[in-house]
C-alpha cells in the first residue's frame, strides 16, 4: 500500500465477490471440512438455516488475501479475528481496515489495524486485527 498511513487511515474497502456453491464445494475438498451444512441445502434447511453457508474460515481466509493485497505477505506480522455471524451463500463481502495505532516493535515501525468484513445488510461477519510493518 502506497501513501502514508497514520493513526485513523481507512484502507480502501475490497469487495471480494459473492460467496457460491462452488467456492464452498472447492473449500471443502481443499481444507477437508466436508460438513454437509456448508454444501447441502437440505441439511442446511433441516438445521434450521435458509440455505448452505461459508465454512467459518472461508471469510477469514478473504480477509487475509485483502491485508496481502493491502500490504504484502512479507510485512505482515500478526492477524487474527473473530467471527461474528454466518457467511451465507450469495453474499457479497465487503472488507476494510483502518489504522488504530502506529507501533514500533523490535526497532521496526508497525501499524496496527483493525479488520473487518460486511455483507450485504452492511453487518460484520467476521472482526479482526493486524500488525503489518511500514517501509
Amino acid at each position: 500500500m502506497s501513501g502514508t498511513l497514520e493513526v485513523g487511515t481507512e484502507l480502501p474497502p475490497v469487495e471480494t465477490g459473492p460467496i457460491t456453491r462452488a467456492m464452498l464445494a472447492l473449500f471443502a475438498g481443499a481444507s477437508g471440512d466436508h460438513n454437509p451444512i456448508h454444501i447441502d441445502t437440505d441439511v442446511a434447511r433441516a438445521a434450521g438455516f435458509d440455505d448452505v453457508f461459508a465454512h467459518g474460515m472461508v471469510p477469514m481466509g478473504l480477509l487475509g488475501r485483502v491485508l496481502v493485497g493491502w500490504f504484502g505477505p512479507e510485512r505482515l506480522r500478526t492477524f487474527g479475528g473473530r467471527f461474528r455471524r454466518i457467511t451465507p451463500v450469495h453474499a457479497r463481502p465487503l472488507c476494510r481496515g483502518r489504522v488504530e495505532e502506529i507501533v514500533e516493535v523490535d526497532g521496526e515501525r508497525r501499524a496496527r489495524l483493525a479488520l473487518w468484513m460486511t455483507i450485504d445488510d452492511g453487518d460484520p461477519v467476521i472482526t479482526g486485527t493486524a500488525e503489518v510493518a511500514l517501509a
